[in-house]
C-alpha cells in the first residue's frame, strides 16, 4: 500500500540520492581553542557537496551534534543549506529528550533544512511505547519529515516499528545496529515507499550485507575525509564490481584496518575521521572534549592507511 507522508517531495529527493550516491555526514569545524570555525565548516561542507552525495546531514553523530549549542547548531545548519543550494537534500540531527528535540527541529526549520535525523534520545533506557511517543511528541511540532534512528538503547521491535511508519511526517529509518534477522523483518513489514538506509559504524564494512535485506543505501564518514575513496567503493559495489575486484580490495587493504584502529579508543568513530581530514588539509579542526584527539602513534597509522586507501583508487594524499 503507497503511503502519503508530509512531505512527498523530499522523500522522493532522498530516495533518488540515496541510490546516486553515499549520503555524506559533514563534520563541524572548530578552532583550537574549541570555538565553532564557522569559515572552515563552510569550506568543508562545500567541498563534501561538489562531490555529489545523495543527501548532505549535518550536526548529526559525525558532526558532534552532542557539543552544540543551539546558536552554533543555527549556523551550522543554516551554512549546510547555503552551500547544497537545494541540489540535495539537507537532513539536520535533532536529539535529546523530544523538548529539546523540538527546540532543535524549530531552528533547523528556520534554517531551510528538508528533513531531520532523530538520534537516539539522551541516557536513559526506555519501552517500546516510549520510543514510538518521542516521535510522536516530535512530529506533533515540527513541520519537517522526520528519519529515525535506531542505535544503542533505541531498538524498534516490530509492533513499534508499524506503529512510527503510521506517524504523519516520520518517513525512514537509519539502522545502526546490524541485526539483519530484525531489520529484514522490520523492511518486509514497511510501507512500500519507506526509507531504509545502513547507519552502521563505518557502513561499508556491512554494505553487501545491508543490501540483501534490501537496505543498499548507507552513510559514509569516509566520504569526509576521502570522497575518491568512498565514492569509488559505492559505485562497484553499486555497479557489480564487473570483476574488478575493487570492492574486496578496498575492504581488505583499507576499510577493515581502519576499523580495527577505529577500535582501538573509544570515540576514534569520530575523532579518528577528523583527524584524517585534518590530514588532507581539510579546516575541520580539533574534535570538543568528551572526544579526543588520537595518539601520535594512531596518527601515524592513520596516515599510512589513508595513504593506502587513495593509492588503491588513483589518488593521493
Amino acid at each position: 500500500m503507497a503511503r502519503v507522508t508530509s512531505d512527498p517531495d523530499t522523500a522522493r529527493r532522498l530516495r533518488e540520492g540515496m541510490a546516486r550516491g553515499v549520503l555524506s555526514f559533514p563534520l563541524t569545524s572548530f578552532h583550537d581553542d574549541g570555538g565553532l570555525d564557522p569559515d572552515g565548516f563552510r569550506a568543508h561542507v562545500a567541498a563534501q557537496i561538489a562531490t555529489g552525495p545523495g543527501a548532505v546531514f549535518p550536526a548529526c553523530g559525525t558532526g558532534e551534534f552532542f557539543s552544540l549549542d543551539e546558536d552554533e547548531y543555527r549556523q551550522v545548519v543554516t551554512i549546510a543549506v547555503e552551500e547544497a543550494g537545494g541540489r540535495v537534500p539537507v537532513v539536520a540531527g535533532t536529539g535529546y529528550g523530544w523538548a529539546q528535540a523540538v527546540r532543535f527541529a524549530r531552528i533547523a526549520e528556520e534554517a531551510g533544512a528538508d528533513a531531520l535525523l532523530v538520534l537516539p534520545h539522551y541516557l536513559v533506557a526506555a519501552p517500546q511505547d516510549g520510543l514510538v511517543a518521542q516521535l510522536e511528541q516530535i512530529a506533533a511540532r515540527t513541520r519537517l519529515p522526520l528519519i529515525a534512528y535506531q542505535r544503542g538503547q533505541v531498538a524498534f521491535g516490530l509492533d513499534a516499528f508499524r506503529r512510527i511508519t503510521g506517524i504523519p511526517g516520520v518517513i525512514g529509518l537509519k539502522d545502526g545496529h546490524s541485526d539483519l534477522d530484525r531489520l529484514q523483518r522490520l523492511t518486509l513489514a514497511a510501507p512500500e515507499d519507506f526509507l531504509f538506509f545502513n547507519g552502521a559504524s563505518t557502513a561499508e564494512i556491512q554494505a553487501r550485507a545491508y543490501a540483501t535485506v534490501g537496505v543498499p543505501a548507507y552513510s559514509s564518514a569516509v566520504h569526509a575525509f576521502a570522497p575518491e575513496i568512498a565514492d569509488a567503493f559505492f559505485g562497484a559495489l553499486r555497479d557489480g564490481d564487473r570483476g574488478h575486484g575493487t570492492v574486496e580490495k578496498l575492504l581488505r587493504d583499507f576499510y577493515v584496518p581502519l576499523v580495527e584502529l577505529r577500535d582501538r579508543v573509544p570515540g576514534y568513530a569520530v575523532s579518528l575521521v577528523k583527524a584524517a581530514a585534518r590530514l588532507r588539509g581539510r579546516p575541520v579542526g580539533p574534535v570538543r572534549a568528551p572526544l579526543t584527539d588520537p595518539s601520535g602513534a594512531d596518527l601515524a597509522d592513520l596516515r599510512l592507511l589513508l595513504t593506502t586507501g587513495l593509492d588503491l583508487v588513483g589518488a593521493a594524499l
